[in-house]
């Protein structure tokens, strides 16, 4: 395997790869298309890529740019997990000037919690201070 890159040139995106991902994630199963491409379009995206420009991985934060981020939809594609390509995404995120000095960054995630403690990330000390409105098959149910 070669080299990778990460851009936040969201014309390099490959949509309908993203979209295929996060529509049979554990997170967004079902999301449609077109919501994918709006999130897309209203969000801070991170795409990883090949040295050839295929598109090998996502993350995508969204943020006030000034005192509130929240990271979503990172993926990675299967065949290409194990050659630091979630750190690059996530060297990326952490280090982008329009997220620093943030009072928080938020995520939610089953996965990979000691790539996320790597770069700060902690369980919440205090989840009583947290609400939510969870609707976790949204998309199912359309």
């Amino acid at each position: 395997m070669g080299s990778f890159f990460i851009s936040t040139d969201d014309e390099l995106l490959n949509l309908e790869l993203t979209h295929t991902f996060i529509a049979n994630s554990y997170w967004a199963k079902g999301i449609p298309f077109e919501t994918v491409k709006r999130s897309i379009e209203n969000s801070l995206c991170f795409g990883a890529y090949d040295n050839e420009h295929q598109q090998v991985g996502f993350a995508r934060v969204v943020t006030d740019k000034a005192t509130f981020a929240y990271l979503a939809d990172v993926f990675v594609l299967s065949e290409f997990r194990g050659l630091g390509i979630s750190k690059l995404l996530m060297d990326s995120v952490i280090g982008h000037p329009e997220l620093q000095g943030l009072r928080r960054m938020m995520l939610a995630t089953y996965d990979a919690h000691g790539l996320y403690k790597k770069y700060g990330f902690e369980a919440v000390p205090n989840p009583e201070s947290l609400m939510q409105i969870w609707q976790p098959n949204i998309y199912q149910n359309k």
